[in-house]
């Protein structure tokens, strides 16, 4: 049976994408980092993502991207969201971790720390 290794979907330049890659290369898990400049994320790998978490939670709603949008004054559902997603990334909240069955969003320790704990 191959090592465990976790996908971790984010951006170079992004300060939670590193923290991502440092908390899993501390653990000693093998990383898979897909580069969302030079790879945008699938619509079925996000989609796997809007179903464990909802679309509102891969949402960063502090971004450039979301407030110079006017997102927070519209009435989305899932489906729309994920389509605003699919065309402008620099809305996801990164990074994005999937590890075995589990994924998160976001800057999130707790959150990764659980996947670990699961996948065990």
């Amino acid at each position: 049976m191959p090592d465990p290794s976790v996908q971790i979907f984010g951006l170079e330049r992004d300060q939670g994408t590193r923290a991502a890659v440092r908390f899993f290369k501390e653990r000693r898990i093998q990383i898979h980092q897909v580069e969302l400049t030079r790879k945008p994320i699938a619509r079925g790998e996000l989609r796997r993502f809007v179903e464990r978490l909802g679309a509102r939670a891969l949402l960063d709603e502090s971004s450039k991207a979301y407030r110079d949008g006017g997102l927070a004054y519209l009435r989305m559902d899932d489906a729309e969201i994920l389509e605003r997603l699919l065309a402008t990334p620099a809305l996801l909240r990164l990074p994005l971790v999937r590890f075995e069955n589990g994924v998160a969003a976001g800057r999130d320790e707790t959150a990764w720390k659980d996947l670990l704990a699961r996948g065990s």
